[in-house]
């Protein structure tokens, strides 16, 4: 009970502070819905805190989703439309697929590739059914006012805080895409055995520094992950038929009991040996003792000379200072790429775009519990 008094008064805080936030950068503001869904936060996290009594590890799905959102970027794509009102005619228009646009939600169509089945996503992402519930519950009051990519953002915040991790002025005022991009899903989005050049590189497209590198991955101080994100370090590291050496061999022998060698690889474990649903600071102490799960994450403290190292020694003995970054990387990185204004559409469904966009009334099922189901 002790620990649910903290978290019900950082959200109390939290909506404390959205509702007294003043400031608004060039295109997205914290205030954007206090006239038009006032209850807006409300109502997400009532959702949320439902699904987290029997899912305890919602907060850390929802962080993730978001996260991989933003990721995907891509240009203006010039695509066919049809014309509803003359089917002799066809008429072409631009629609955007930009960052943290709600891309990730949507289903396969006749016209659609989801990302969902990119490689990183396939059998991964979790939380979608959690997505859409929350729209059916904000439609309820709000209707065709609030897009899936700021729910997907305020998701992202009320995971934290529901972690007893920070809270933030989430700002809103995205819009949705009208197309996904599985391909650059696949290529944008970094992978569990990335060497820390390539995490750099893959943080770099998305204009994120290397700080915004480490903090972000503090968001593995919850959650779990598959046996097949990271059983190469287990048994042939590298092809080099040994274990990574940057393993702690402790931490080794408890994850090849878990991580069987000839295992599917869909087993799981915890992200944070030591506090595996709380938002914390024990990610970093974790590296400094070498026991990161992911490759990924191991090399931030692991890679000899790097400057991620003193990020991680400073982020492991200062929760506050991890806090604060973290709340700022969040910040910048939800302003990736959004749509605004006039461009992309509010979603009546997250998972499919709306009837009118494309004429895709008829080229899919429009059950929104088709796809939109967490995985294992």
């Amino acid at each position: 009970m002790g620990f649910m008094r903290v978290v019900l008064v950082a959200v109390l805080c939290s909506f404390a502070l959205h509702a007294g936030f003043s400031v608004t950068n060039a295109q997205l503001s914290p205030t954007f819905y206090r006239t038009t869904c006032p209850n807006l936060f409300h109502i997400v996290f009532q959702v949320i805190f439902q699904a987290s009594t029997t899912d305890p590890r919602i907060g850390a799905s929802l962080l993730r989703l978001h996260f991989h959102d933003c990721f995907v970027q891509d240009i203006d794509i010039l695509s066919e439309k049809i014309n509803l009102n003359n089917d002799n005619k066809k008429l072409w228009s631009i629609s955007k697929v930009k960052g943290c646009d709600a891309s990730v939600l949507l289903n396969n169509t006749d016209t659609i590739q989801s990302e969902q089945d990119a490689a990183p996503n396939i059998n991964s992402l979790r939380g979608l059914d959690v997505v859409n519930n929350i729209k059916t519950a904000v439609e309820d009051s709000c209707p065709e006012t609030v897009s899936c990519a700021d729910i997907l953002a305020i998701a992202a915040e009320v995971g934290s805080v529901l972690g007893g991790g920070p809270g933030w002025p989430v700002l809103l005022g995205r819009r949705d895409s009208l197309t996904a991009n599985r391909t650059l899903a696949n290529q944008n989005l970094p992978a569990p055995f990335f060497n820390l050049t390539q995490l750099k590189a893959a943080f770099a497209v998305q204009g994120l520094n290397t700080t915004d590198l480490v903090a972000l991955s503090g968001g593995h101080t919850f959650g779990r992950a598959h046996c097949s994100t990271f059983n190469n370090r287990l048994y042939n590291f590298n092809n080099s038929g040994n274990p990574d050496p940057t393993l702690n061999t402790t931490y080794l022998a408890t994850l090849r009991l878990i991580c069987p060698q000839n295992a599917t690889g869909n087993n799981l474990t915890n992200l944070d040996l030591t506090t595996p649903d709380q938002f914390d600071n024990k990610y970093y102490s974790n590296l400094q003792h070498l026991n990161g799960l992911l490759q990924s994450d191991q090399e931030l403290f692991s890679t000899p000379g790097a400057d991620t190292i003193p990020i991680v020694n400073s982020f492991s003995s200062d929760q506050n200072a991890f806090f604060a970054n973290f709340v700022a990387s969040m910040i910048k990185m939800g302003n990736i790429g959004v749509l605004t204004g006039t461009d992309g559409e509010i979603r009546s469904q997250c998972n499919f775009v709306n009837g009118n966009s494309f004429g895709l009334a008829s080229m899919a099922s429009k059950d929104p519990k088709q796809k939109m189901v967490s995985q294992c």
